[in-house]
């Protein structure tokens, strides 16, 4: 349940956020804004004034109860740019490489959610486990039945989440039980994005499920409807898995490489965003950078699929939007700091830097820009959507005993990245609404 008893609330705490997008790490210390004693006040869902307590103290209007979080740090929300509903109940399946755990996980498991009351009961499951891991905005994978999308678009509204979702779009190399057609896919997505996009906060997202399940054909519709919908977005997966880039290769002998059979058919672009991207071809980035379309970095699920290691550092010389992405059930953690600690040790095989400032902006205000969505969220600027997360850097006596040796903040930070867990999550609030506490037994 939802908890608020007025238009106004004022929460007074620790507070870390970034001011502004970067195009370079560098530049990240200079956008940093830190308050050890802060006031976030809110109105009808968005930030009203956001700064230091002695000067925002006389701006709470009378009668306004002021929520206040000691000992606890106050960021953005996690933005998630790439996840799988459906693939929920799959996490952590043994021992397989992407194409192979696709036909013996993630197929049967999609299966089930042609059945409404099932994919309504996991829709809600799944965003019960956003809430309780920090992640306040989604961009996210239904199945290629339109009841998946219809149970998550109306699980989401319940909560006044922000959400990108689509129907997948499957027409081939794929079992029987999940496959659409050209045709089929068009009118159920154009059916979709006429009745749930920029309702209220959902958003639409043409979704081609990757190259090998879609014939030239369908990828053609999924390009008619982004011309049709500009303003809609577009998801799939590319370069994951080497077995993967030579597959399409073979069934799209005509295109340059992976990227052009989606650039060919009008799917790149500001609202393109593109899971993985590991084994990219220069011209590729180069592609990317152009069409200023964007990449969802998913270290747990490249790490347990041993798909490879995503070169962050390329991304930023290319100048490319990245955003962190937990890409659940491939991925193995709906954790948002369990994925960030991951992609530390991504970036250290490589021997490149990441600290816990870059892993910060990655998911809240970096994963906002990714998808085009800065100007709302991401950050406690004035007049933003009042999506935040409360974090206990001492949910675990480990922690605590950690923290006493922190030399600064982005020293705790870190330990924050790389020891939290949903534990770490204190309270989660969305569209100014508190809806998620932890338990004190947890």
């Amino acid at each position: 349940m939802t908890e608020t008893s007025n238009s106004i609330a004022a929460i007074r705490g620790q507070f870390l956020d970034f001011t502004d997008v970067i195009d370079s790490p560098s530049e990240l210390e200079k956008m940093l804004r830190h308050f050890e004693d802060g006031l976030l006040l809110l109105r009808n869902g968005h930030i009203e004034w956001f700064g230091a307590w002695e000067e925002g103290k006389s701006k709470i209007p009378e009668n306004c109860s002021i929520q206040h979080y000691p000992d606890k740090l106050i960021v953005p929300g996690f933005v998630d740019t790439h996840i799988h509903y459906p693939q929920a109940e799959i996490v952590g399946a043994y021992g397989e490489q992407l194409l192979e755990w696709l036909d013996n996980y993630a197929f049967p498991a999609e299966k089930q959610y042609k059945d409404k009351e099932y994919a309504a009961k996991m829709a809600d499951f799944f965003i019960d486990q956003l809430l309780r891991n920090g992640t306040t905005t989604a961009m996210v994978f239904c199945t290629v039945h339109p009841e998946s999308v219809e149970a998550l678009f109306s699980a989401a509204e319940k909560r006044s989440m922000r959400i990108i979702a689509g129907k997948v779009m499957m027409d081939r190399n794929a079992p029987d039980y999940l496959l659409d057609t050209p045709e089929s896919s068009y009118n159920e997505s154009k059916k979709l994005i006429e009745k749930w996009h920029k309702r209220g906060r959902l958003l639409y997202a043409i979704t081609p499920r990757f190259a090998p399940t879609s014939t030239a054909e369908q990828l053609e519709m999924a390009g008619k409807l982004k011309s049709e919908f500009p303003d809609t977005y577009v998801q799939t997966h590319l370069s994951e898995n080497h077995d993967e880039v030579e597959w399409v290769k073979e069934l799209f002998p005509e295109q340059e490489n992976y990227l052009d059979v989606y650039h060919h058919h009008g799917l790149t672009g500001s609202r393109s965003i593109f899971a993985h991207c590991i084994h990219l071809e220069e011209k590729e980035w180069d592609c990317l950078h152009k069409t200023d379309s964007a990449i969802a970095f998913c270290p747990t699920s490249n790490l347990f699929l041993g798909s490879g290691l995503f070169k962050l550092d390329h991304a930023w010389d290319k100048r490319v939007k990245v955003g962190m992405a937990t890409d659940i059930g491939g991925g193995t953690s709906f954790n948002m700091l369990q994925t960030s600690g991951e992609a530390y040790k991504v970036m250290q095989l490589q021997k490149q830097k990441f600290s816990a400032y870059e892993a910060f902006y990655l998911a809240t205000l970096g994963g906002a820009k990714t998808l085009s969505l800065d100007h709302l969220i991401g950050n406690f600027n004035i007049g933003k959507e009042a999506d935040f997360v409360v974090l206990d850097p001492v949910a675990t006596t480990l922690q605590e005993k950690r923290l006493e040796k922190s030399k600064n903040v982005a020293d705790s930070l870190f330990s924050l990245i790389i020891l939290g867990d949903d534990r770490s999550i204190f309270h989660t609030w969305v569209n100014a609404e508190r809806v998620y506490k932890r338990e004190k037994n947890e």
